[in-house]
Parts: structure tokens; sequence; C-alpha cells
């Protein structure tokens, strides 16, 4: 039988593996900077959008973007926000959200069908990112274990991210560290637990515990009590990933904000 660290290691090692692959940079520049698919918003915008629009009239100072990818949600925070730190566990991610933000644009290649390709190419100017990319600070680390510097945040946004912790729960104990008093958390996940990438020990929720089921919402609920209370109620945020011309996955994300109280 694997021992919890030996199996955290392995997910670990899957984590990189995937993230620095060539199929997810293209298909994560795409879902950044790409075009809308199947009427379906640009997950970064409306995700932001939610974010500014509970802290209309709070401060806005410093923004966390845990997960950050290829840089899009933290640039878009940039338009809110006086700092912006973008954190991603893959050192491909963040080498081109810095290239991105260096240079105003990015050429990356998707696949077609088979063996074709085509070429495409990010513009910051584009989306009305390009003037306040400069607010942003790109580095590579993992969620869980940040160092203590980064703190004092006013908001702090973790999209898609906890259903590829290996440990997600030590990650939910300890982020409100990362926090202002009255500050906000907000989590975006769909939920999708993986044993590639999480133990299924560590996961949140998508089990029966003792013969009711368990979901990762009212685990959250429990978990993040102690420091945090919910604002209103979860929301719906869909996401389209393509995988080739004919091959996309539709998501949707299920988001929740969090005041911290203590």
């Amino acid at each position: 039988m694997k021992s919890p660290r030996h199996s955290n290691k392995n997910s670990l090692v899957a984590l990189y593996a995937h993230y620095h692959s060539e199929a997810a940079v293209s298909q994560y520049c795409d879902a950044h900077y790409g075009p809308d698919k199947f009427g379906v918003s640009n997950f970064s915008r409306e995700i932001v959008q939610l974010c500014a629009t509970v802290l209309e009239g709070k401060p806005q100072r410093k923004a966390l973007d845990l997960g950050c990818a290829v840089g899009r949600t933290s640039f878009e925070l940039a338009t809110h926000f006086d700092q912006v730190s973008g954190i991603d566990f893959s050192s491909r991610f963040i080498d081109i959200a810095q290239r991105i933000q260096k240079r105003g644009k990015f050429c990356y290649q998707l696949p077609e069908e088979g063996d074709i390709i085509s070429d495409h190419e990010v513009h910051l100017a584009n989306h009305n990112l390009a003037e306040t990319a400069s607010k942003v600070t790109f580095s590579q680390g993992n969620a869980r274990y940040l160092e203590t510097s980064f703190c004092d945040y006013d908001l702090v946004l973790a999209a898609n991210l906890i259903d590829r912790c290996p440990e997600p729960r030590k990650f939910l104990a300890s982020i409100y560290q990362r926090l202002v008093l009255g500050g906000l958390l907000v989590i975006a996940s769909p939920y999708n637990w993986l044993e590639h990438y999480t133990p299924k020990k560590q996961w949140l929720g998508g089990y029966f515990r003792a013969g009711s089921p368990v979901t990762s919402l009212e685990e959250l609920g429990k978990k993040l009590s102690k420091h945090f209370t919910m604002i209103g109620e979860p929301q719906e945020v869909e996401f389209v990933i393509r995988e080739t011309a004919r091959t996309f996955h539709h998501n949707i994300s299920q988001v929740t904000l969090w005041r911290r109280i203590r």
C-alpha cells in the first residue's frame, strides 16, 4: 500500500508532466486568449467581473491569482487592482505569461486534425489589457507552500485549482493567512476529482461516507467556516476547452465567495 507522502509525490509529478506539455500550453493559450466558443464567454473575464462586482466600494489594492496558468485572469485583475500576484505550479506557464507581459503578444499553435496545425497569436492590446499589464508579477510556486511574503491581499482567487491540488484540505485550512481581515476568497471548480492529481483520500467530495454522498460544496463550508463566511449563493460559470477543430470540452465551474471574518 502506498504511503500518503508517496501518493502526493506521484500527484505532483503528474501535475508537472501535464502542465508542461505542448498540448496543455496550446489549450490554455486558446482558452485564455482565443475567441469565445459556442456562446460561452471568456472564463477569465467573467470570473474577474464577478469579483469586481462583489468588491465594489471596497479596497482593491492587492490581488492573488492562484493557478494563474498563462496569465489572462491576472491581467484582467490588473484592470481593477493596484498590484496583482500570479502564481502557478508550472514554470512553463509562468514563462509564457511573462513573455506575453513583456512583448504584449505570443504565438502558439492549435491542432486541427491529425498532423494538421494552425498558427495563432495573442495580443494583449486586443483585449484592452496592455496598459495595466505592468501591475502583475508572475511567479512559479506551489499554492500549498507559498512564501510568507504572499500576504495581506484584498482578494485571493483560486480558479479551477482545488481539484488539481494533492492536498486540498491543507490548502483550505491555511489560505486565510493570505488575506486581510474582511478580504475576499473566491473558489471556482468543476470538482472534477481524479486520482491522477489528487489521492482519493484527499478528495473534498465526490464519494460516500457511511452510505451518504459527500459533496465538495459542503466540505468547503466545513473547512472554511473557522475563518470565513460565504457570501450569497454558489454561482455557475462555464468555460470551453478546445482540443481540435471539432472536439471541445464544455465545463461548468461552481463559484463560491467567502469573506474572511477572523
